[in-house]
């Protein structure tokens, strides 16, 4: 019991659960503001997204959402950014298309053979990021950003032109053949994607808590220039950190062709914004692992309750929208306050140390 209450109290003193709490405050003071009751309103969220009605679509969106927050997560851990999810990404799912569409290998086979696919290809594009980050000096979270833009253009041409659905008016794919596509567990739409990105995590969390390699991301995070002194070479780990990230972002790309409605539709898979949902998701956990899964099946149940709410409660659901960006507004500040503290205690802990060991 005695255990119990310091974490308690640890928690409740975190800058997250006070980002939380002031988002859901303020939430509920602009639903008052519009004549909507807050409870009903939060209750439909709760309902929509965890219920025996919505709890299928809150897995299935939140398999995208954490496997985006993953890929973000893990540089981010180190102090990279990469904002280049959505090429990675795109690319994954066309890799991954085309290979379901053209192996001559059995259905099984080339289920597989496609999801490696999307991941080398995600895991290729976001190597080259590093590289012109390592070789040419480009700031990474440049270079990948602006990368990203070749690559949806790429994918759009492919899925308009070359790989395009005969007789179709719309730019897609054509479906993939039967049997290729990750199975579904019963009649629900969560597949064995969701098992893939939780393998992701488990790994993710092995590997920050239990290896070198996780020790050196977490110091070099804390601190670059130290773990440059602890001969921690920069330049390898990002260009390995920056594989990882995009090899984990295009099996995102590869879950969602080989899952409903098993087809590459241009703009659909970053249509729903999974990129900037799930950086969302590992700012506010701090990259770390943990923190990052939970995170993002926050941000799947505010993304799949808000349609409910504004079903049955007339609320519109960029509420949900408006509550990520202020639980991230608040997260920051809170941060920065802290840090200013801490910053300003260092006069006075100096002030009070001996006069005789400071002169020594």
């Amino acid at each position: 019991m005695a255990t119990t209450l310091p974490a308690a109290a640890r928690v409740l003193r975190s800058p997250v659960f006070f980002s939380v709490a002031a988002a859901l405050v303020i939430g509920a003071l602009f639903l008052i503001g519009t004549g909507a009751d807050p409870l009903t309103a939060y209750q439909a969220v709760l309902t929509g997204s965890l219920g025996s009605d919505g709890i299928g679509s809150t897995l299935t969106t939140g398999t995208s959402v954490l496997g985006m927050a993953l890929a973000l997560a893990i540089p981010l851990r180190a102090g990279l950014i990469n904002l280049g999810g959505d090429g990675q990404l795109v690319l994954g799912g066309i890799a991954a298309v085309a290979v379901g569409l053209y192996s001559p290998l059995p259905a099984p086979l080339t289920t597989v053979l496609a999801v490696l696919a999307g991941m080398a290809g995600g895991a290729l594009y976001a190597a080259l990021a590093a590289l012109c980050d390592i070789k040419f000096g480009v700031p990474l979270l440049v270079s990948s950003l602006l990368l990203s833009y070749p690559a949806g253009s790429l994918a759009s041409y492919l899925v308009r032109y070359p790989l395009k659905e005969p007789g179709s008016s719309l730019p897609q794919t054509e479906r993939l053949p039967d049997g290729v596509a990750l199975p579904a567990f019963g009649s629900s739409t969560v597949t064995l994607g969701l098992v893939l990105v939780a393998l992701a995590a488990v790994a993710y969390h092995v590997v920050d808590s239990r290896t070198t390699v996780g020790y050196e991301m977490r110091m070099t995070g804390l601190n670059r220039r130290f773990s440059a002194y602890a001969g921690v070479e920069r330049g390898r780990q990002t260009l390995q950190l920056m594989a990882v990230s995009g090899a984990i972002a295009g099996l995102v790309g590869a879950v969602g062709v080989l899952t409903f409605p098993f087809r590459f539709l241009d703009g659909s898979l970053t249509a729903p914004g999974y990129t900037w949902t799930g950086l969302t998701a590992a700012l506010l956990a701090a990259a770390a692992p943990l923190g990052t899964v939970l995170a993002s099946f926050f941000f799947a149940v505010l993304q799949v309750g808000g349609l409910s709410m504004e079903r049955t409660t007339d609320v519109p659901r960029e509420l949900t929208q408006v509550l990520q960006a202020i639980v991230i507004v608040f997260l920051a500040a809170r941060l920065r306050i802290t840090w200013r503290r801490r910053k300003s205690d260092e006069p006075q802990k100096e002030s009070r140390k001996d006069p005789r060991k400071v002169g020594a």
